[in-house]
């Protein structure tokens, strides 16, 4: 379900403890980071995914969600932070390893990815940051 109202949002940040962040960076002047940093400062089970880099802020980072979920089991969230061209893999994998929702940060926008992310009965937020939305809903 593609979630368009702030009551559905603020409902999948309440009920998720798990966050899977694609394309977190441990450089600090990257938005991935400042996000990463503040999701594990409220208490979310934040991860990297990474394959380029060995971890961010003393977490391991895992090359991939596969990876990941070997571990961990799926995410609650997989936050997305890559191109809007280049998202189309990371929703086959959020799917194929279970996650209950993916979210596209501002400026991602991929219809293909976002239908086959909703066909697949994923929660889908579009466009939007998962900190600013938490802040705004949460705080």
């Amino acid at each position: 379900m593609i979630l368009t109202t702030p009551q559905e949002r603020k409902a999948l940040l309440e009920r998720s403890t798990s966050v899977a962040v694609v394309g977190a960076s441990p450089k600090e002047d990257r938005p991935s980071h400042g996000v990463f940093a503040y999701l594990r400062a409220q208490r979310y089970d934040a991860v990297p995914i990474n394959p380029a880099v060995a971890e961010v802020l003393g977490v391991r980072a895992f090359a991939s969600l596969r990876d990941y979920a070997a571990q961990h089991g799926a995410p609650d969230i997989v936050d997305v932070f890559r191109k809007a061209e280049d998202v189309l893999p990371i929703v086959d994998e959020a799917i194929a390893v279970g996650a209950r929702a993916i979210w596209f940060q501002l400026g991602i926008v991929n219809d293909e990815a976002i239908a086959r992310a909703d066909a697949a009965g994923l929660d889908v937020v579009v466009d939007r940051c998962i900190e600013i939305e938490h802040h705004a809903l949460l705080s």
